[in-house]
């Protein structure tokens, strides 16, 4: 998977993730739903000392939760009715390199006491099994959730969160960095069509809309918006009906500040030149109409002090 952006809040999470794969430490990737946790995690693979070992990956909200032990430790045969040979779990697949615990939150509180003691251990029983299995795995987790918050109400546990978190790292969503979502359109454009680009009415749309799906919503909006524009680009017209409203929001209230900003100029060249000849009507008063002294007080020059005063409609009086 590739990672595209131009933003620099990319490019310090990147730069922080490179830092981090260095060592061995487990490492927590929080952030919202499509935001692209999951490459940044094979990022953290990558980058890692082990970029050449197995890299396993799991979605633990995927997984039934009676199936979740015996899919992450493995089995032994006859260990329940149908386990007619033995399997290996994930943690012995990832031997050596990294497994990806995705959606990490949504372990039951069974499995995160079973999850915890092979991160502080690094070994367990298969199910069914008599002899303990050792590896040597590089964990690294992800969640849409706040686990601090779920510690808080008792959902998730603190010991466990601490394990998990010795390294944080945050996946920013897509509306805290805007300039990545046309570099991000482009390149899935470019993956599922041979259209050219995007118009700049829905280049406007694109960059307007929040985007609550992120990134896997900017995916799917691309794709589906591809097959719908007609000509050799994708038009605003092909876009989903929120997204072409965002554009077109933006652009009032551009226009509606276009105004304000000419309103206000107007308002500030107004008052400038008020305090402007308040200021030397006052100084000539105070140098009894003296102008050459008073355009010295002011610092400009006899000529320009004369020109101010015809434009005042003030009467010159004799130096």
């Amino acid at each position: 998977m590739k990672a595209v952006f131009r933003s620099e809040a990319m490019r310090n999470v990147l730069a922080r993730l490179q830092r981090f794969a260095q060592s061995n430490a487990t490492v927590l990737i929080e952030g919202e739903s499509g935001t692209g946790k999951e490459i940044l995690a094979r990022a953290v693979h990558h980058f890692s000392l082990r970029p050449t070992q197995p890299w396993v990956d799991v979605s633990c909200a995927a997984l039934p939760e009676h199936l979740v032990e015996s899919e992450l430790f493995g089995y032994e045969k006859g260990a329940f009715s149908g386990a007619q040979a033995r399997k290996e779990g994930l943690f012995e697949l990832a031997h050596g390199g990294t497994l990806f615990l995705d959606e990490i939150g949504e372990l039951d509180g069974r499995m995160q006491v079973k999850l915890l003691r092979i991160l502080d251990c690094g070994s367990y029983y298969r199910l069914g099994g008599t002899r303990k299995v050792e590896v040597n795995v590089r964990v690294v987790a992800a969640t849409n959730r706040d686990l601090e918050k779920s510690v808080a109400a008792g959902e998730f546990r603190k010991d466990l969160y601490h394990r998990l978190a010795q390294l944080r790292i945050s996946a920013p969503p897509l509306r805290e960095r805007r300039e990545d979502i046309l570099p991000l359109a482009d390149f899935f454009l470019g993956q599922c069509s041979v259209k050219s680009g995007f118009s700049f009415e829905a280049e406007r749309c694109l960059e307007a809309y929040n985007w609550p799906g992120n990134v896997r919503e900017l995916r799917n909006v691309v794709m589906s918006s591809a097959v719908i524009s007609e000509g050799p680009v994708v038009e605003a017209s092909a876009l989903p009906a929120a997204i072409h409203a965002a554009g077109e929001e933006r652009q009032r209230r551009a226009f509606a500040m276009a105004g304000d900003l000419s309103s206000l100029s107007a308002y500030a060249a107004g008052a400038i030149e008020s305090s402007e000849r308040q200021l030397i009507l006052r100084v000539l008063d105070e140098t009894h109409g003296h102008q050459e002294m008073a355009a010295r007080i002011l610092g400009i020059s006899a000529r320009t002090l004369s020109r101010r005063l015809k434009s005042y409609q003030v009467s010159e009086k004799a130096s």
